[in-house]
């Protein structure tokens, strides 16, 4: 018996009958079926932060030559705001399966509807959805993590496990997108959720350090997700590791649990009662 099997079997000895079926992999193999053809739509995905990029390299770039990265050692700018670009691709990715696709397949398809009359449960559903929006982030990672390496912004082999970082947050972004989105009533509202995204993407050191911020705000950025997930990727990318990259992890750990199990009490409150 393999280790996911075992583990498996515990869930289903621990959880609420109804709740967990061991079925998750069916709706990522589902997702896979459904874009078998499509994976380019995949890798465009990596186009926008390419462009914002390149845009750097060929201009700001030029002006601005050098920021302090992570533990102070200065960078380039364009080697900055990549590992940025690169969490950023990952949250996009999770985040726009888990949301406006998510939506569609509980408001409009009815898809859950007819998994629930099956062997299938909440949690199987929230897995499911949570892994292929992972996966899709991923793929996301991993196109873009190419094009900045063959640009040469890629200096460390710690650079290799960007891309479970990138799996990591996805996992956060897309267990909170998936929660929230239960939420909503009409695809209008996607609004709200671009409105905490905009924002997010921009002051979340995305472009800046840290330190150029007031020392209030320094405290309201780093209570943000996307923070969290550029500071690992930033220590990443350059080697330069620090104690300060567990408390990133952590944080996008605990938020991604959350997200788990807000998602999976949603979608049982919304399917089952």
């Amino acid at each position: 018996m393999t280790t996911v099997e075992t583990r498996a079997g515990l869930l289903l000895r621990i959880l609420p009958p109804g709740l967990y079926a061991g079925r998750a992999r069916m709706l990522v193999e589902r997702s896979v079926m459904v874009y078998r053809g499509g994976w380019l739509i995949f890798l465009s995905g990596a186009v926008e932060p390419f462009l914002y990029l390149l845009a750097f390299q060929l201009g700001f770039g030029r002006l601005v030559t050098e920021v302090a990265g992570p533990g102070g050692q200065p960078m380039s700018y364009v080697a900055f705001v990549a590992p940025a670009l690169l969490a950023t691709s990952a949250m996009n990715g999770a985040v726009f399966e888990s949301t406006y696709n998510l939506f569609f397949k509980l408001r409009y398809a009815k898809l859950y509807d007819a998994m629930l009359a099956t062997p299938i449960g909440p949690l199987d559903v929230a897995l499911g959805e949570l892994g292929w929006a992972m996966t899709r982030g991923g793929v996301y990672a991993v196109a873009f993590l190419a094009i900045a390496a063959a640009m040469g912004l890629v200096t460390s082999w710690w650079a290799l496990l960007m891309i479970p970082a990138a799996l990591l947050v996805g996992l956060a972004f897309s267990a909170i997108g998936m929660a929230l989105v239960t939420f909503l009533k009409s695809t209008s509202q996607f609004d709200y959720i671009q409105l905490g995204l905009t924002p997010m993407f921009l002051f979340a050191t995305t472009f800046f350090p840290l330190s150029v911020y007031p020392e209030p705000l320094q405290w309201v950025v780093r209570c943000l997700p996307l923070y969290h997930g550029i500071e690992l990727m930033r220590g990443l990318a350059t080697g330069i590791l620090s104690g300060g990259m567990l408390v990133n992890l952590a944080y996008l750990l605990v938020l991604g649990a959350v997200g788990l199990w807000a998602s999976t009490r949603r979608i049982a409150k919304l399917l089952l009662t």
